[in-house]
C-alpha cells in the first residue's frame, strides 16, 4: 500500500467509520472484518493509546470515539501506519456516542483517559462524567464489562469516585494500576512527575 499524497488521505479515510445512520446504533459487522470482544477508546485523541491497545491485543477490535477533526486525522494515520485491522475511528462527541450509537451488551472494556476537565467551576456542567453517562456506560457494558478511567485531575477524581459508589450497576475493582501502554497525555503527565489518578468500575448485573 503507498502511504503518502492522496492514495495515503484515501487510506486513512477508510479507517474513520462514517455511520449512515446517526440515530440507531452502530452495526459493529459493518465496522470490523470479524467478530471479537470490543474495546472502546473515548476520546481517542491522536490514537497513540488506541494504537498501542491494538497492537498489543490483535485478536480483539478496538474503536475510538474522537470528535475533533484532527485528532481523528491523526488517529487515522496512526492506525494506517500500523496496519492495523482491528482498529477504528468514529468522529462524534463522546456521550452521544455511548447513549446512541454503542449497541447494548456490546463493549467488553471502555477507557476513559484523561477527559477534558473542564476545571473552572462554572464549567464544570460541561464535564462528560455523570449519572447519565455511567448509566449509558452500564447500558452497552458485557455483564462484566469495565470501564477504565484515569484523570490528573484531583477534583474530577473525587467527583467520579462519588458517583461510581453511588451506583448499584458497578464495583470497584483493584485492576487500576499503570497500563503498560499509554496515551499521549499519561506521558506527558509521567514526564512532569504529575501524579495520575485511576479507577476501574466493573458492570455487576443488567439491572437497571
Amino acid at each position: 500500500m503507498q502511504h503518502n499524497g492522496r492514495n495515503h488521505i484515501v487510506a486513512a479515510d477508510a479507517i474513520e467509520f462514517v455511520p449512515a445512520d446517526y440515530f440507531r446504533p452502530l452495526s459493529l459487522a459493518e465496522i470490523f472484518p470479524r467478530t471479537a470482544s470490543l474495546e472502546v477508546d473515548l476520546g481517542c485523541g491522536d490514537g497513540a493509546y488506541l494504537s498501542a491497545l491494538a497492537q498489543q491485543s490483535p485478536d480483539r477490535n478496538f474503536l475510538g470515539i474522537e470528535r475533533l477533526f484532527g485528532r481523528v486525522r491523526s488517529a487515522c494515520h496512526k492506525i494506517l501506519h500500523a496496519d492495523l485491522t482491528n482498529a477504528r475511528i468514529v468522529r462524534v462527541e463522546i456521550a452521544y456516542a455511548v447513549s446512541h450509537l454503542c449497541p447494548a451488551r456490546s463493549v467488553e472494556v471502555f477507557h476513559l483517559m484523561f477527559p477534558d476537565p473542564w476545571p473552572k467551576r462554572r464549567h464544570s456542567r460541561h464535564r462528560v462524567f455523570t449519572e447519565e453517562f455511567l448509566a449509558a456506560i452500564h447500558r452497552a457494558l458485557t455483564v462484566g464489562g469495565r470501564l477504565r478511567i484515569a484523570t490528573d485531575q484531583t477534583d474530577y477524581f473525587r467527583e467520579i469516585e462519588r458517583l461510581a459508589a453511588r451506583s448499584p450497576r458497578f464495583v470497584m475493582t483493584d485492576d487500576h494500576a499503570s497500563p503498560v501502554v499509554a496515551s499521549t497525555f499519561e506521558v506527558r503527565f509521567r514526564q512532569g512527575e504529575i501524579e495520575i489518578h485511576r479507577l476501574s468500575l466493573r458492570k455487576v448485573s443488567d439491572v437497571t
